[in-house]
């Protein structure tokens, strides 16, 4: 552990108490609620030295530390995007403090277009895999051998299984796809949307692959839920929009919220 990340690892000890932390949550557009519904504490990234300066209208850039459903979460409510500064590794030390605070898994979330008719604005996607559409790494620049991420299973499928399971157990349809990045943040043209579908991505949005990646770098097995809030481009008439997506994103939200209840239910 690095003197950055244990002074980090003090400081939320010293505000949330030393308890280890379970799992880790990554919150999208529009579903910072979710952090309102820990039972805990929230702790600014402004207080958190090198955690990201977060510039995106509709996250709430705080580290909410507690429980829910009785299991001791760490609730990211905001991430950096590659789009806000260029840096792909933006989220390394989060989640690098998040894995010394003992967790053993992530959950990411994010706000996505949907490339499928069948998957509507106000649905989920569960992501089975991902297709780094962007070409960029946030492990470019490591100097160890551990940057050789194998990410053959990087979704991982007992994770996958389990919230399968509680979206059947709550009603709620979960169907899974292939989740695009793409670096944002101007919107997909039609015809790279076209790209993309030929390619065989079912979604596509701005963030979650560098955060997958930095997980499985860290040891950490990840799933990653979608909430669609918008047909991708050339997919409907409907006008694109930051604003649209943070009206749509809560359809979506309260399903996503049901299906994580139920599975930290199954992980007391």
């Amino acid at each position: 552990m690095t003197d950055q990340t244990a002074a980090l690892v003090s400081l939320i000890h010293a505000r949330a108490g030393t308890a280890p932390v379970k799992l880790g949550l990554i919150l999208g557009s529009g579903l910072g609620h979710l952090a309102g519904a820990v039972e805990g504490v929230a702790i600014p990234y402004a207080d958190l030295p090198g955690f990201p300066h977060v510039g995106v209208s509709g996250h709430n850039p705080n580290l909410v530390i507690g429980d829910l459903e009785g299991v001791r979460v760490a609730v990211f409510g905001a991430r950096e995007h590659y789009y806000e500064n260029g840096n792909p590794s933006a989220m390394r030390l989060p989640l690098t403090v998040l894995k010394a605070l003992g967790a053993e898994a992530l959950i990411a979330t994010n706000a996505a277009g949907s490339l499928r008719p069948d998957i509507r604005p106000g649905d989920l996607m569960l992501l089975a895999d991902h297709i780094n559409f962007s070409g960029l790494n946030p492990l470019i620049g490591e100097k160890t051998d551990a940057r050789f991420v194998p990410m053959t299973a990087a979704h991982d499928p007992d994770l996958r299984a389990g919230l399968r399971a509680s979206a059947q157990a709550v009603g709620v349809a979960l169907p899974e796809g292939v989740y695009a990045w793409y670096s944002g943040p101007s919107f997909e043209t039609p015809a790279e949307i076209r790209a993309i579908k030929i390619l065989g991505g079912d979604a596509v949005g701005m963030s979650t692959v560098p955060e997958v990646i930095l997980a499985r770098f860290l040891g950490l097995r990840v799933a990653a839920i979608s909430t669609i809030t918008n047909m991708a481009a050339g997919m409907s008439d409907e006008q694109i929009s930051h604003e649209h997506t943070k009206a749509m994103a809560p359809l979506g939200a309260a399903k996503l919220e049901q299906v994580l209840r139920h599975l930290l239910r199954q992980m007391r």
